[in-house]
C-alpha cells in the first residue's frame, strides 16, 4: 500500500472538533497549547466551547482547522505512525499548511501566526458584499471555465477549485458569479448554488492578500518537507523551498487544482489516502476522482484505533 496524508480546507470546522484526541493525548494537547500562545488567544477555547459563526470567521477557521489536523498528526505518532510512511502530503487550500507543518516544512507557531494573517488578509483583500463563490455541480473542468469566461463580462469570475469530476468552485464579484450560476443551470449543471462563504477566495480580487502573505511567508523558516508536498496550484510534488515559498503566495489567487492532484498521486502508484483532522469532505473528493484509493479518517481517538487495526 502506498499511502498519502491528505489534510482538509475550509467548510470542514466544527465545534468540539480536536478535543477528543486532546483529552487521549499529551502531544494532541500540546499542539493546540502551541497555536494559543503562537497567537496569544486561547483558540481551543473557541473550537471546544465557542459559537460556530465565530469559528467560521476565515482567520480563526484557518488556524484552528491546521490546530485540528496537527493534533491529529501526534496523535498518530503516538501511536507508531510517522509522517514519512506516507509518499506525499497533500492539503486543500489552508490544508496545504496543514500539510507543510506535519511534514516538518514550517514549525506549528509559524504555521498558525501564517494562517491567522491569511485568514485576516483574504477577508480584507475584498469588502463583504463585493465577492462570491458558488458551487457547480455535474459540468466539468473545461466546461466550467468556458462559464467563467462568459459570466465575467469585464468583472472578475474564475473556477477556483476544481474538486472533484462534477464539482467546480467558481470565485469573483458577486453579480458575475451570480450570471455563472444561471449560465450554469443552462449548460445543464445538476446544481449551481452560491456558498455561504465570507469572501471570493483563490481568485484575481484575492490580490491585496496574496501581497500580504508574500510578505509574511518572507519573515518565516520553510525547510525541506519530510515527505513531498503535492501543490494546490501545480498539481504535482515539490519539496525546494524556495518554490515552496512561491506557490504559497501563488495560491491566493490562484485555482486549487484538487482532482489533478488526486489523480497525480494515484499515478505516482498511491493507493490509499488518510485525511488527517476534522471531517470527511476530501475523502468523499478522493473517491470520485479515483475508485481505486481507499480512503481512511483520522480526526478522533476511535478513528486512530481503527487505523492501528
Amino acid at each position: 500500500m502506498t499511502r498519502a496524508f491528505v489534510f482538509p480546507g475550509q467548510g470542514a470546522q466544527t465545534i468540539g472538533m480536536g478535543k477528543a484526541l486532546a483529552e487521549a493525548y499529551p502531544a494532541a494537547k500540546a499542539v493546540f497549547d502551541e497555536v494559543d500562545e503562537a497567537l496569544g488567544e486561547s483558540l481551543s477555547s473557541l473550537i471546544w466551547e465557542g459559537e460556530i459563526e465565530t469559528l467560521t470567521l476565515t482567520q480563526n477557521a484557518q488556524p484552528a482547522l491546521m490546530a485540528t489536523s496537527l493534533a491529529a498528526m501526534r496523535a498518530l505518532e503516538a501511536e507508531g505512525f510517522a509522517v514519512t510512511d506516507a509518499a506525499f502530503v497533500a492539503g486543500h487550500s489552508l490544508g496545504e499548511y496543514s500539510a507543510l507543518a506535519a511534514a516538518g516544512a514550517i514549525s506549528v507557531a509559524d504555521t498558525a501566526r501564517l494562517l491567522r494573517t491569511r485568514g485576516e488578509a483574504m477577508q480584507k483583500a475584498v469588502p463583504v458584499g463585493v465577492g462570491a463563490m458558488a458551487a457547480l455541480l455535474g459540468l466539468d473542468f473545461a466546461t466550467v471555465k468556458e462559464v467563467a469566461e462568459e459570466a465575467a463580462q469585464g468583472e472578475v469570475c474564475q473556477a477556483a477549485n476544481d474538486n472533484d469530476p462534477g464539482q467546480v468552485v467558481v470565485s469573483g464579484h458577486k453579480d458575475a458569479v451570480e450570471r455563472a450560476v444561471e449560465i450554469a443551470k443552462e449548460k445543464g449543471a445538476k446544481r449551481a448554488v452560491l456558498l455561504p462563504v465570507s469572501a471570493p477566495f483563490h481568485c484575481a480580487l484575492m490580490g491585496p492578500a496574496a501581497d500580504v502573505m508574500a510578505e509574511a511567508l518572507d519573515d518565516v523558516e520553510i525547510n525541506v518537507p519530510a515527505v513531498p508536498l503535492v501543490a494546490n496550484v501545480r498539481a504535482s510534488a515539490v519539496t525546494d523551498p524556495a518554490l515552496i515559498r512561491a506557490l504559497l503566495v501563488e495560491q491566493v489567487t490562484g485555482s486549487v487544482r484538487w482532482r489533478e492532484s488526486v489523480a497525480y498521486m494515484a499515478a505516482e502508484g498511491v493507493t490509499e489516502m488518510w485525511e488527517i483532522g476534522a471531517g470527511k469532505a476530501l475523502s468523499g473528493m478522493v473517491r470520485r476522482i479515483e475508485k481505486s484509493i481507499a480512503c481512511s479518517a483520522a480526526g478522533t481517538p476511535e478513528d486512530i484505533a481503527k487505523l492501528k487495526g
